[in-house]
């Protein structure tokens, strides 16, 4: 197998041999496509992205970012190139960029970052995979690992086989993994450089990859109470980069880059971030003390208060506090029959049915096992609140809670959809003797508040303000 493996590196070599300098460190890297491409493919890769996320709708916003990656993109190792930068109108914590220059980042990582020289230190990162070119690198070598498995396979039979299969899904699936940690600590190295050539100092970038650590360790708390597996924010990264010697270095290659006075321009970064939206965009529904509300769809729904409830764009999820139950809202757009044909079809002939009207709606809650099930009809859809329990005991503990919370389904008023806001970041100025833990009793962020506003004010996890500090709250 040895000797296979060595022929299809070979003819894929033969097949294809494209190289071209890579335009930081001057060496042949195997590439698949001309700048030309890379452009072209960032273009189309764009238009894709902007399906799947909503441009944040903040103009000053937007060109505040723009104008700070245009400066750090003029000092990289690819001036020449159209860099593009967007706002996401995303609650998730993240930063990406496209071959060709086209760098996104979300409103929901702008929430932590504190000054320009760390949302800088973010654009500078991404930057440093465009003029590496990562993705160019990447494409090329996973489309290489296919096209040599074809080649190969032509002239060694055994490739055909399950073996042979094997072995291509392990050579595509390694090069399709995503940026490993070389990668990483290379875009890391070169925003530092991009950093310091702007007058920004280039140890932002430890700190920003401090805030996604945070991030991690505040995320398996919350992975606790919800009966998940925690994320990982920079999992290139696993320790802390305080302790983490090679970034330390690699950050460090910029010092030489003298930087007198670095710019913080913080005052000028939370001004920007006033009133940026946190969390859920009232688009995709917003929860106020565990009651969820949607303005498009018209409808909300309260959950017990002491469930936990969490709200995506995908999803909408309430957990018990032994996570040991959960409920979700799902919708049908085309039912079909009576709410209780729907729930027997749902559950089976032998769930237990109950018929009722809720706000004059047709509806019904059925039961069988551990699993709950209401249906209720409006505006041509069935709306589904499924209720499932671990255990019997659990569903026992747990199944009037569930009830309750189908039954308070409710149609929304105009003068309630047009009450419904965001939560968003408001600045104030801290006071003598103020504690984030009193800050959180008049949070609307619920029992996590005071870790929150810990994480967006980088005192995570056990700062406190000082008088005078200029605070981010949510509102």
């Amino acid at each position: 197998m040895r000797h296979c493996i060595s022929f299809l590196i070979v003819l894929t070599a033969l097949a294809l041999g494209g190289c071209a300098s890579n335009p930081v460190s001057g060496k042949k890297d195997f590439v698949m496509m001309s700048e030309p491409q890379e452009i072209a493919l960032g273009r189309s890769a764009d238009a894709e992205i902007r399906k799947q996320y909503k441009v944040y709708a903040n103009p000053a916003l937007q060109s505040y970012v723009n104008r700070v990656g245009q400066k750090l993109a003029e000092h990289s190792h690819r001036p020449g190139i159209h860099y593009t930068f967007t706002v996401l109108d995303s609650p998730e914590i993240n930063a990406f960029a496209l071959p060709g220059g086209y760098v996104y980042i979300t409103r929901g990582i702008l929430a932590y970052l504190n000054s320009e020289a760390e949302m800088a230190a973010v654009l500078g990162h991404e930057i440093g995979h465009v003029t590496a070119r990562h993705g160019v690198r990447q494409q090329s070598a996973a489309q290489a690992a296919n096209i040599g498995i074809s080649i190969a396979s032509i002239f060694v039979p055994q490739l055909n086989t399950q073996a042979g299969q094997d072995l291509s899904n392990l050579l595509g699936g390694a090069l399709l993994s995503g940026y490993g940690r070389d990668h990483e600590l290379e875009s890391d190295r070169l925003g530092a450089q991009y950093l310091a050539h702007t007058e920004y100092d280039p140890q932002a970038m430890i700190r920003v990859v401090g805030v996604l650590k945070n991030q991690e360790l505040f995320d398996a708390e919350i992975a606790k109470q919800e009966g998940r597996e925690p994320r990982r924010y920079h999992g290139t990264f696993a320790s802390h980069p305080d302790n983490d010697t090679r970034l330390q270095q690699v950050v460090g290659e910029a010092a030489h880059l003298s930087v007198a006075a670095p710019k913080e321009n913080k005052a000028e970064f939370l001004k920007q971030t006033d009133g940026l939206v946190f969390n859920d965009s009232v688009e995709e529904g917003v929860v106020r003390s565990n009651r969820f509300m949607h303005p498009d769809l018209g409808i909300a729904l309260t959950f017990p208060s002491e469930w936990s409830v969490k709200n995506s764009p995908t999803q909408l999820v309430a957990l018990s506090p032994k996570v040991d139950a959960a409920m979700q809202l799902k919708i049908d757009p085309k039912p079909t029959g009576t709410a209780i044909e729907y729930a027997r079809r749902a559950l089976g002939k032998d769930a237990t049915v109950e018929a009722l009207e809720i706000e004059k709606l047709h509806a019904a809650i059925a039961s069988a096992g551990n699993a709950l099930l209401g249906i209720v009809y409006f505006d041509r859809k069935a709306f589904l609140i499924q209720g499932n329990a671990k255990t019997a005991e659990s569903m026992k503990a747990q199944r009037e809670a569930m009830k309750s919370t189908i039954r308070s389904f409710h149609i929304l008023s105009d003068a309630e959809k047009n009450a419904i806001k965001p939560l968003a970041i408001k600045l104030t100025s801290a006071k003598q003797g103020d504690t984030y833990a009193k800050l959180a009793q008049h949070s609307p962020l619920g029992k996590n508040a005071e870790s929150y506003l810990r994480l967006i004010n980088a005192q995570y996890p056990q700062g406190e303000p000082a008088a005078g500090q200029t605070l981010k709250v949510i509102e």
